[in-house]
């Protein structure tokens, strides 16, 4: 199973978008799914439904901060390397969608905090399920390209 199909079957579970992408690479990150599914939650929906950056790929951002990310406040070259790798991702995702806002993924300026129920006709008119499954592959896709890079 790819990353991107984990994600996307945790997805279908009822896990949000974030949760989702960032627990389908709990093999790497080494964080206990409970724990990873915590940090995430707040992610969804645009970052607590608020429609801001997607949360698919705020849980590839999380993900990959795990993995690679710094952790010294005095490390200046791996943030520099960090960021520059969040920024690779958003750009493959924005090539992709156009975007790497929720409401323009969406079409959707609704901001209420109370989750949509998951019926067929949730997962028909939008593009969440797609979504994440592509932020979940596009971050298996910077690893296996920087897998010696770390």
């Amino acid at each position: 199973m790819t990353y991107g199909e984990r994600a996307e079957q945790l997805f279908l579970e009822g896990y949000n978008c974030a949760q989702a992408v960032m627990l389908a690479f709990s093999d790497l990150t080494g964080i206990p799914d409970t724990q990873a599914a915590k940090l995430a939650s707040s992610f969804g929906g645009g970052m607590g439904r608020m429609r801001e950056v997607c949360g698919a790929l705020s849980g590839a951002f999380l993900a990959l901060g795990a993995i690679y990310g710094y952790d010294s406040p005095e490390a200046k070259q791996e943030k520099t390397a960090h960021y520059a790798r969040i920024q690779t991702v958003a750009g493959w995702f924005r090539e992709k969608y156009g975007t790497i806002l929720c409401r323009e993924l969406l079409k959707d300026p609704s901001t209420l905090p109370t989750p949509e129920d998951r019926t067929p006709e949730y997962y028909q008119g939008r593009p969440c399920l797609r979504v994440v499954r592509e932020a979940a592959d596009l971050t298996a896709r910077y690893i296996a390209e920087n897998a010696t890079k770390a």
